[in-house]
């Protein structure tokens, strides 16, 4: 069965170097993941989905995330803009978008899941729950950072019954790299790091 892949926000104000919130290294990843999109193969791959922080300023100045990290990601600033482009897929591979507010795609209630180049939207459980009655349990995480958004959503899959492998060579962390991600809060669960060749 085909794998889902899950982008997790590759977006301007976390990956460039003069973004409001970089990630050590994220420059590196843009053209290598840009290359691995293209790459992709319709039967091996059942969708992309591409998640972006989102924030609105009067909503941010307020929240917990406030307290840890400056602005960032504001809707429809430059800094909010993936830097991966969708279009780069193979047109058969439906590509998805999901705009979440904290950390964790999967915290807030209620979220939609939108098929890009379309109106439809899907609630995100909902989603999820349909690709497993399709018999896709093998997910796959690339994205910053690592030991945040990276680090929930891959915790959110297996969860859900998935089975999770992170390419570490699409990945970059804040202070903690995928592999010790791993090592420290998935002993046992079905999760694998493919290490850069």
């Amino acid at each position: 069965m085909p794998s889902f892949v899950v982008v997790v926000d590759m977006q301007r104000d976390f990956v460039a170097a003069d973004g409001a919130l970089p990630v050590a290294g994220a420059e590196a990843l843009v053209a290598p993941m840009q290359r691995w999109l293209a790459g992709l193969r319709p039967g091996e791959v059942a969708g992309v989905l591409f998640t972006a922080d989102t924030h609105l300023p009067e909503i941010y100045a307020v929240s917990e995330e406030a307290t840890q990290f400056p602005p960032h990601c504001e809707r429809g600033s430059p800094g909010w803009a993936l830097v991966v482009d969708p279009a780069m897929l193979d047109p058969a591979i439906p590509a998805y978008r999901l705009e979440k507010g904290v950390f964790d795609m999967w915290a807030e209630p209620g979220l939609a899941i939108e098929r890009i180049g379309t109106t439809n939207l899907t609630d995100r459980d909902a989603f999820f729950a349909q690709l497993e009655d399709a018999g896709i349990h093998d997910g796959i995480v690339v994205g910053v950072a690592a030991d945040y958004c990276v680090r929930w959503a891959v915790e959110g899959l297996t969860a859900r019954g998935f089975r999770v492998t992170v390419p570490a060579d699409l990945t970059r962390g804040i202070t903690r790299q995928i592999d010790r991600v791993a090592a420290e809060e998935w002993r046992g669960a079905s999760v694998a790091i493919l290490e850069a060749a």
